[in-house]
């Protein structure tokens, strides 16, 4: 069995719920659900569902460059937004970022996130080649 690799980012939550920001298994990274947070844990962005989505998306980013991998590895994206009327903003930021890469993508639109002040999350999925 490949070894497994863990990245943590530090928030309170990842103990309390169990789980890491990014798995990383032989060449496969795994990044879990991640918002519009900066370093110490504040929401930014509010109200704003682009400016969020390319904060979510710099996470996003991190993790994976801890991992050892790139944007340019991802091969799949799961959008979760609060309001789909907001898709244009959302899909815009996530466009600028990846549209040379054009990963498998969904985009849903969700009841509500774990803090009211959250209009995105999302999750990504890279192969190292």
């Amino acid at each position: 069995m490949a070894p497994r690799q863990t990245v943590t980012s530090g928030t309170p939550w990842e103990p309390i719920v169990g789980y890491a920001r990014a798995v990383r298994v032989a060449n496969t990274i795994y990044v879990s659900g991640t918002t519009a947070t900066d370093d110490t844990g504040a929401i930014v962005g509010r109200g704003d569902p682009y400016a969020q989505t390319r904060q979510a998306l710099r996470n996003v980013e991190r993790a994976l460059i801890a991992a050892g991998a790139t944007m340019a590895d991802v091969v799949r994206t799961r959008l979760f937004v609060i309001n789909i009327d907001q898709w244009k903003e959302i899909g815009r930021a996530h466009g600028e970022v990846f549209s040379a890469i054009r990963p498998a993508t969904t985009m849903v639109e969700v009841r509500r996130l774990i803090d009211s002040e959250m209009l995105v999350e999302i999750e990504a999925e890279a192969v190292i080649s």
